[in-house]
């Protein structure tokens, strides 16, 4: 992950600049790639999910704007909502909320709330994924994430 600056955002700012939006965006594709899996094993050929991410992807190299990449997040969230698997339907939730990010840094905030949500029945493998995002945060990032509530 990049640091385009070792200045801490201000959590009660949910939309942040583009710079930031940019660098915490690649944290959350990172959390989302992670759970991806989880919705693919559900729904093979619903691909929202991926396409939010990509879409996410796009907008940090500065090749997509911002209503391209809400209307991927949507999607996104539209295919969590026709999933039946609680892991896939978190997965999907998950994705979207990576890509909104691109919109508003405040989303970055859902990443951990709907990974808890995935692995229903398995603690380990839930605490497992939370302490890796929490671990991979941008250092400057980690109150923002965590604490900005």
């Amino acid at each position: 992950m990049s640091a385009a600056s070792d200045v801490r955002p201000d959590v009660t700012d949910l939309t942040l600049s583009v710079t930031d939006r940019r660098e915490l965006v690649e944290w959350t594709i990172a959390c989302a790639e992670r759970l991806l899996p989880l919705f693919r094993a559900q729904r093979p050929d619903d691909d929202r999910p991926r396409e939010a991410l990509e879409a996410a992807r796009a907008f940090m190299r500065g090749e997509m704007d911002i209503d391209d990449v809400r209307e991927r997040a949507y999607a996104s969230h539209a295919a969590a909502r026709a999933a039946d698997d609680p892991s896939a339907l978190a997965a999907a939730r998950v994705c979207g909320q990576a890509a909104a990010v691109a919109h508003m840094a405040g989303h970055a905030r859902q990443v951990p709330r709907y990974t808890a949500k995935a692995f229903p029945g398995d603690r380990a493998r839930r605490d497992e994924e939370l302490a890796w995002q929490r671990m991979n945060v941008p250092e400057r990032f980690d109150t923002y994430v965590y604490e900005g509530d």
